[in-house]
């Protein structure tokens, strides 16, 4: 596993703390209606980052798919647990320090930018896009709505399908390919709504545009 500096972040606090409750609660949810539409854009065995990954359900499950799997994320203690649970080593890191170059055909940040601030956004997407292989497939999630802020020691950052558009309207090799919203899938949350969306790193770049759906 391999560690970052300690980084005073009250939200990877958070998961540090309530790791063993978050892993309770999110490690045997079926994700699998959520898997279809990104691993149908990759060919078998592709690189997938799961970035922000949590129990490690996500990359357990690609893992065991034949995808070649690289685990990140930021909380050291929910690490710790993922990696015993998907048998991965899991890279300690935030979004704002990746630096892989050209490394996946695919990328997954299910439920975990969304902790990222909306000023920082635009630079995560681009360090996302420099992760990417030219045309790979960049999935993300966010809860549905727009605006910042916090909820039980954690900052969040909501975004509908305009507001997604928004921010990458002038990142020119960034495509949305399809955006849709889902309920959660968690036990009694059902009332709760996910934005979803699956963007493409095209290998030339596109004139700025906004697109949402």
């Amino acid at each position: 596993m391999t560690a970052t500096p300690f980084c005073s972040d009250p939200t990877i606090a958070h998961y540090d703390t309530e790791a063993a409750a978050f892993f309770a609660t999110t490690v045997d949810v079926d994700m699998s209606p959520l898997y279809a539409p990104f691993l149908d854009k990759l060919a078998p065995g592709a690189t997938i980052l799961d970035a922000g990954c949590g129990s490690g359900r996500d990359a357990l499950a690609f893992r065991e798919r034949g995808f070649a799997v690289t685990a990140m994320e930021p909380s050291p203690v929910l690490a710790r647990m993922a990696a015993v649970h998907c048998g991965l080593p899991v890279v300690i890191r935030r979004f704002q320090d990746l630096d892989w170059h050209a490394r996946f055909d695919g990328i997954w940040a299910c439920a975990s930018l969304l902790h990222v601030p909306l000023a920082e956004l635009p630079g995560v997407f681009h360090r996302l896009a420099q992760a990417l292989r030219p045309d790979g497939v960049l999935y993300v999630s966010f809860k549905y709505g727009r605006g910042e802020r916090e909820h039980g020691g954690r900052r969040f950052t909501d975004l509908d399908g305009v507001g997604l558009a928004d921010l990458l309207g002038l990142m020119p090799r960034l495509e949305i390919l399809k955006t849709w919203v889902t309920a959660d899938c968690r036990q009694g949350r059902s009332d709760e709504w996910w934005l979803n969306s699956l963007i493409k790193h095209q290998s030339v770049a596109m004139r700025p545009r906004r697109s949402a759906s």
